[in-house]
């Protein structure tokens, strides 16, 4: 039985008090008493009225599932529909103009636009990954992926290889900072002339783009550029192997990749208890303090991995230049539906997860608001709070009051947590500019999601009748419409310069040339940050940044107006031609019971809340709970709809649980689900598929950590 402590009324498990108070209050200026007495006073005060919302979503839904009801086998009618949800109070009327007044954000949330990352607190290499993602080598991006349309060949060094990356990036050079007379190609020798930078003898056509250098004017060891706002770094060594082939001794290119960072305590990762939630916790105070370290055997030798030191140059009229060497670090809380063991309240129920995520998470990165010297994570004196899985005004309002209530505790000026709206639930997306003033004093950010998006689209719906295969919907309209007013309204709200403007994220790691194709449009499309799944791509995608003018794009989006509507996004994706024939609809399911049965046995069986899971197709695609909750709900609503049996599913699960196993046959610690199918991941992962409908709003994460906390107490007992 879990060994708890009394706080203030709250029933504390020992793991989680003994963090609170041994690791997270020392030093932040917060006694043990006000913080327990104040987290008492939120989960308490706020906890009523957050289950009060989540009746409220319950109750919409009932509604929403009679209309379907009452309305099937009929044509749809969009204009009943709509009027219907204005009604229930699911379609808010929308106010008048309005812009946001978020005040002290850092540069990386207002003026430098450029990739994201999202990684799992839990894992804190990659945690440390992601913030030194904040500069990374184009060369080793360039040689060790398929970016230049092949992969690198088995073995050592191929100089052909080498010789086509320095060229490619060559001509980077060209474009982003374009020489007098002359290329990047053709120059021998980089140097400071006069607070210059001369190329031989030529300067640069913009000598603005030039921010500094290391080492000696006459022979520089680095040299700092700018374009677009992001920074680009020479690496000049004639010592290097690669410098020392090289006319100029140009060694590495470095790009400022990965500006800002989402360390996510939600989607990304399996955290069903106090042990979980203190380790995750734990990383979190490591980031803030800035002494987070991890070992691994890397080369076959033990390395120490640490937060990267700022770099410092010397600029052009002499004096010093500082830039961060460490990605501005958001985190990411849960939302408010779930809640956790770690801490039971008076009547003995669990606190609301997110009222306990929202009071540690703004603990914790006072030790960073504390520091006077040293990297800092936020110049500006703001915690950067991701807030997902919001749906709609009245849940956003709610944030907002959670977060002043916090600051106050805390001892925090009004207004010090920033926050960051998913957009990924219909009642959002719909409501977005009345989302927006709802925090309007401290939102700095806002996200699409397309597939958290997609599985909400399809449970609002479930009653209307089968959706279309998942590549059709994404074909649909209400996707363009959905991404298009996000940026809209984000612009019209008066984000640009003041917030992030995001995509999603790219979910096939091993696909960079693709990436590279295709990722462009999201600084096309007017976002200032879009997710990326690893360092490297966050390197790669920076590229498409140089090439746009972020910024220039959102002030002609925003001369121009809207470019998409509500009704728009309220055209539901169902299937119009429901002729598939058997094969069709088998290999649809299969897609999805595998995606679903790889994420699911490594989550219940191993903790781990994202990896890189071969589809089908053994094509490795990022998968968190985003990615399972659209495609379990895909299957419920076919099987809701007689689209296919359950005994069918049921035969495609035990037959892509064996195709699972095989994909995971030399990890040691996989658990194979066949030939039993009686473990507990086979049996969590079916009932999302036969349960899916009444999961609440469709999502996984009731079913995932019951599941898990049934295994880890077996392990136990």
């Amino acid at each position: 039985m879990t060994a708890r402590v009394d706080r203030d009324g709250l029933q504390v498990d020992r793991i989680l008090a003994s963090f609170i108070e041994e690791k997270a209050l020392p030093g932040s200026g917060v006694t043990a008493e006000a913080f327990w007495s104040a987290l008492s006073r939120l989960a308490h005060e706020f906890g009523p009225r957050n289950a009060a919302l989540l009746e409220t979503r319950a109750e919409i839904q009932r509604r929403i599932d009679d209309w379907h009801k009452a309305h099937a086998n009929q044509p749809h009618d969009h204009a009943a529909y709509k009027a219907f949800l204005e009604e229930i109070g699911y379609l808010r009327p929308e106010g008048g103009d309005f812009e946001i007044d978020t005040a002290n954000v850092d540069p990386e949330i207002a003026h430098v636009p450029g990739p994201q990352l999202v990684v799992p607190i839990t894992n804190a290499r990659y945690a440390l990954n992601a913030a030194n993602a904040r500069w990374g080598s184009l060369y080793d991006a360039l040689y060790g992926t398929d970016a230049m349309g092949s992969l690198p060949p088995a073995g050592g060094f191929e100089r052909g290889r080498g010789a086509r990356v320095v060229g490619r990036a060559r001509v980077f050079l060209d474009e982003a900072f374009p020489v007098e007379g002359t290329s990047h190609c053709d120059v021998r020798r980089y140097h400071v002339r006069h607070g210059a930078l001369m190329c031989d003898d030529k300067p640069l056509i913009d000598p603005s783009k030039f921010v500094g250098y290391s080492g000696h004017a006459m022979a520089p060891d680095r040299v700092l550029l700018r374009n677009n706002g992001l920074h680009v770094e020479l690496v000049i060594d004639r010592t290097h192997p690669i410098g020392a082939r090289d006319q100029a001794g140009l060694a590495d290119v470095r790009l400022e990749a990965a500006v800002s960072a989402i360390m996510d305590c939600e989607d990304s990762v399996a955290c069903v208890d106090a042990e979980d939630k203190a380790l995750a916790y734990g990383n979190w105070l490591g980031l803030m303090k800035g002494d987070l370290t991890e070992e691994l055997e890397k080369g076959g030798k033990r390395i120490t991995r640490a937060l990267a030191p700022d770099h410092r140059y010397t600029a052009p009229d002499g004096g010093t230049v500082t830039v961060k060497g460490r990605a501005l670090m958001l985190v990411r809380n849960v939302g408010h539906l779930m809640t956790n063991p770690a801490i039971l309240l008076r009547d003995g129920a669990e606190i609301h997860e997110g009222l306990m995520d929202a009071m540690v998470t703004t603990l914790i990165a006072k030790h960073d608001l504390a520091k006077s010297d040293g990297p800092r994570n936020s110049h500006a004196g703001s915690v950067y709070v991701v807030k997902p899985k919001m749906h709609g005004p009245d849940e956003v309002a709610f944030a907002d009051e959670i977060f002043t209530f916090v600051e106050q505790a805390l001892g925090l000026p009004q207004y010090t947590v920033k926050l960051g709206i998913m957009d990924e639930e219909r009642r959002t997306s719909v409501n977005l500019k009345e989302c927006i003033r709802a925090a309007r004093h401290r939102v700095a950010f806002i996200n699409t999601g397309f597939l958290d998006r997609t599985g909400d689209e399809i449970h609002t719906s479930m009653e209307a009748g089968p959706f279309s295969r998942k590549d059709f919907i994404k074909r649909k309209a209400w996707i363009g419409g959905y991404e298009d007013l996000n940026v809209d309204i984000g612009l019209e709200c008066g984000l640009s310069g003041r917030a992030q403007i995001g995509k999603g994220m790219w979910a096939m790691p091993d696909r960079m040339a693709a990436m590279l194709e295709a990722k462009i449009e999201h600084p096309k499309s007017g976002a200032n940050c879009a997710w990326v799944p690893s360092p490297t791509a966050a390197t790669l995608h920076a590229l498409h940044y140089h090439k746009v003018d972020v910024f220039a794009v959102q002030d002609r989006l925003r001369k121009a107006g809207r470019r998409a509507h509500v009704d728009t996004v309220l055209d539901i994706p169902l299937a119009t031609y429901r002729k598939w024939s058997e094969d069709q609809i088998i290999r649809e399911v299969e897609n999805n019971a595998q995606g679903i049965l790889g994420y699911v046995v490594r989550w219940v069986d191993q903790g781990v809340g994202c990896s890189k899971v071969p589809d089908i197709n053994d094509v490795g695609l990022m998968e968190d709970r985003a990615t399972c909750r659209i495609s379990s709900q895909h299957i419920a609503n076919w099987l809701h709809h007689g689209v296919i049996s359950r005994e069918a599913v049921m035969e495609i699960m035990q037959r892509m649980a064996e195709v699972v196993d095989r994909q995971n046959a030399d990890d040691p610690l996989y658990r194979p689900m066949a030939p039993g199918f009686d473990g507990i991941a086979f049996r969590a992962a079916c009932e999302l598929v036969f349960e899916g409908r009444a999961q609440p709003s469709g999502y996984t994460e009731p079913v995932l950590h019951a599941r898990r906390l049934e295994l880890k107490a077996a392990a136990d007992g």
